[in-house]
């Protein structure tokens, strides 16, 4: 059965989807990745564990957001005969971890885009305005244009870090944005659709959307803070 989230979601191969103002959602469903998440959110599944499970999630969500890569004709010889194939275009994508919990879902997606380049962007919520950010660290290119940006980051929950990555990117001059998230709250999908710039062409990939958020801003029922589980509680 395909999860529908919005009255006016379409169905596409096994997944939902549907237009949020500017912004494109994708949620996942297929049975490894409800199997999967299930043993990800429990409470007793060791950081080891939660690690590759990151890792094996992103990779199955990558297929999807990667749907409309660029690619240009590329003649090649088999074995056999010549032919004309396809390759990835120029300039490579970028694919862009928001720190640090999106350092865990690296893994997956360099796995299934190797030639793609690395940036990395730091932000933490401002946890006396949730929907507000800071940025501490930047190592990107200084001009995105006519790249195919790919930000990573476990959880959508408020929708601020995503809005403020994204048009940070956008300044940059990047145009086209997925966000691989691996669960959201409705209340950030909200956020995303009120705030994003809609002159971005800008598409959110998930595995889950949950029941809401808690009033410390967490996703109920969520899988905890991922950044701990993924590297260890910093005190």
């Amino acid at each position: 059965m395909v999860q529908r989230l919005l009255p006016v979601a379409k169905v596409f191969s096994g997944r939902a989807a549907g237009r949020l103002g500017a912004t494109e959602l994708h949620v996942l469903n297929h049975p490894l990745v409800e199997h999967k998440l299930t043993v990800l959110r429990d409470k007793n599944t060791p950081s080891s564990i939660f690690r590759e499970l990151v890792s094996e999630l992103v990779m199955l969500e990558a297929y999807e957001a990667t749907r409309n890569l660029s690619v240009v004709a590329a003649p090649i010889e088999t074995p056999v005969a010549p032919m004309t194939g396809k390759k990835l275009a120029e300039p490579r994508p970028i694919i862009v971890p928001v720190l640090r919990a999106g350092l865990g879902m690296l893994d997956g997606m360099t796995r299934l885009m190797p030639t793609a380049e690395v940036g990395f962007l730091g932000m933490k919520r401002d946890e006396e305005h949730p929907t507000q950010q800071v940025t501490y660290a930047n190592r990107l290119p200084e001009d995105l244009s006519g790249r195919q940006c790919f930000l990573i980051d476990p959880m959508l929950a408020t929708g601020g870090t995503l809005v403020a990555a994204t048009h940070y990117l956008a300044e940059r001059g990047a145009k086209d944005v997925t966000a691989i998230n691996i669960i959201a709250a409705p209340e950030g999908i909200k956020f995303v659709e009120e705030h994003i710039d809609p002159s971005i062409e800008f598409k959110v990939v998930v595995c889950a959307v949950d029941e809401k958020l808690n009033d410390k801003c967490y996703i109920v029922p969520g899988l905890g803070d991922a950044g701990d589980r993924l590297y260890g509680v910093i005190d």
